[in-house]
């Protein structure tokens, strides 16, 4: 018994000794090689620029209020909010993996036996019985030593699933903020649009009149009265689908502020609608900082480190320790007379896989397949950030050069509708002058809606792709 005593001290200790051991290597990132600057960055870098809160960002009243609701009630939201306790859950279990085990069994029964076997004859002499009874109460401790590290791993694993859980959060939240502040302005673009139809209708009507005059005197024929019902008809085509997308929109909005199709308060005209003004765009590197997006790539990259070494521990020797303590009896009422019904155990055991049909080297080759695929979509989403960036900008600048010439354009216009109808008036020019002038000048006006539209929400991917969205007053 001495001798036992001695090699489980002997194997106590040894483990003791390789628990220092580890199989796992330290996460380094990968050199990203980022540009010095972005692309089309006409803007003063610094060097500190932080994610500016979509509070400063955003000065309607009306957006604020949708953004707000949106934030809480949103259902997808909800949901990634229950994956971040779950992982948090999982995280606070992972820092338990050094602990041991404790089991109590309790249990009963009772064998009949045969009278033809030994053990049978013997009871019937002994007991005086046909049966015998077991009563069996045990208290187990069970503790594999963490040689390999595995606790660790397990430890930065479940770490790392959590915040890159935590980012993909603030990413969605961040995304849930750009679509609300777009739908949103596609909403007063569209009651823009509804405007502009209304009034060129009226436009059209006054010209249908005035035509339908000098027909009745005939000075023009029919053909003229014809172009300009079809003048006014295709402005007044206009209201019902703007009407239509208004409230296409509105259910839009509604949904990501987690409501049913309802009615959106709204400003008066796209110009109304102030957001922050210039954003610092800093450096490209910077985006590994302030992009959750990117920023749970890496985790995933992380994690995917530690699974690696926890897939080649799998293939190393185990070392478990299980003492246990119990009473035992065959009559129930010496189960607990002590300490005659004392029992005791100790063991210790190593495992060594040996033949596992090539499964554990297996896995550990897929985890580092695994790991390698999510490095170079860690590399993909920081070249995408970067991209995004300079897109954002390239449409800034340039949607500021067609607003001034679409702006110049707008004037002459303009002056050339209300030209014509002074000409033909005087009868200096005809109908089909009068009817193209208004109808260039409809069109104008849509597309100067559709530009300052683009600008906008140019503004706002820049402000997203930087990171922006934070709730950091």
């Amino acid at each position: 018994m001495k001798k036992f005593h001695h090699y489980i001290t002997i194997l106590a200790g040894t483990s003791l000794l390789l628990a220092s051991c580890s199989v796992g290597k330290k996460y380094t990132r990968q050199d990203m090689e980022l540009p010095d600057n972005f692309r089309n960055n006409e803007i003063v870098l610094t060097s500190d620029t932080l994610a500016l809160s979509w509070r400063k960002f955003v000065k309607d009243p009306n957006l604020t209020a949708l953004i707000e609701k949106a934030l809480i009630k949103n259902t997808d939201v909800s949901v990634a909010l229950l994956s971040m306790q779950q992982l948090e859950l999982s995280y606070k279990q992972s820092k338990k993996g050094l602990l041991p085990t404790l089991d109590l069994n309790v249990g009963a029964n009772r064998t009949w036996l045969s009278t033809n076997s030994l053990n049978g004859s013997l009871s019937d002499q002994f007991i005086g019985t046909p049966y015998m009874d077991d009563y069996n109460a045990t208290l187990r401790l069970s503790w594999e030593v963490d040689i390999w590290g595995k606790a660790k791993m397990q430890k930065e694993e479940a770490l790392a699933n959590f915040f890159g859980q935590k980012e993909n959060l603030s990413a969605l939240k961040t995304r849930i903020i750009v679509q609300v502040i777009q739908s949103y302005y596609n909403l007063i673009a569209l009651d823009e649009q509804l405007k502009i139809a209304q009034k060129n209708v009226q436009l059209s009507d006054s010209t249908l009149s005035m035509i339908r005059l000098q027909y009745n005197s005939s000075l023009v024929s029919s053909l003229a009265v014809e172009q300009a019902e079809a003048q006014k008809k295709t402005a007044e085509l206009l209201i019902p689908l703007a009407d239509q997308n208004i409230a296409i929109e509105e259910n839009a909005i509604s949904i990501l502020c987690g409501g049913f199709p309802d009615k959106i308060q709204r400003s008066e005209g796209l110009d109304a609608t102030v957001v922050g003004g210039t954003l610092a765009t800093g450096v490209p590197a910077e985006l590994l900082s302030r992009r959750p997006d990117v920023k749970a790539a890496e985790y995933a990259v992380v994690a995917a480190n530690s699974r690696i070494g926890l897939a080649k521990a799998a293939m190393y020797p185990s070392i478990s320790l299980t003492p246990s303590i119990g009473t035992n009896s065959f009559q129930f009422n010496r189960w607990f007379d002590l300490p005659g019904s004392i029992v005791k155990t100790i063991a210790g055991n190593i495992t060594q896989p040996i033949f596992q049909k090539g499964a554990l080297k297996t896995n550990y080759e897929i985890s580092i397949i695994e790991r390698e695929k999510l490095a170079v979509q860690f590399k993909q989403s920081v070249m995408l950030a970067v991209s995004e960036v300079s897109d954002a900008l390239a449409k800034i600048k340039h949607s500021d050069r067609r607003l001034q010439l679409i702006e110049a354009k707008s004037n002459s216009l303009a002056k050339a509708t209300s030209d014509a109808a002074l000409l033909y008036k005087s009868g200096m020019a005809n109908y089909l002058e009068v009817i193209t002038a208004q109808n260039n000048a409809l069109q104008n006006d849509l597309e100067q809606i559709s530009i300052k539209r683009e600008k906008l929400n140019a503004v706002v991917d820049l402000y997203r792709a930087l990171g922006g969205g934070s709730d950091t007053e």
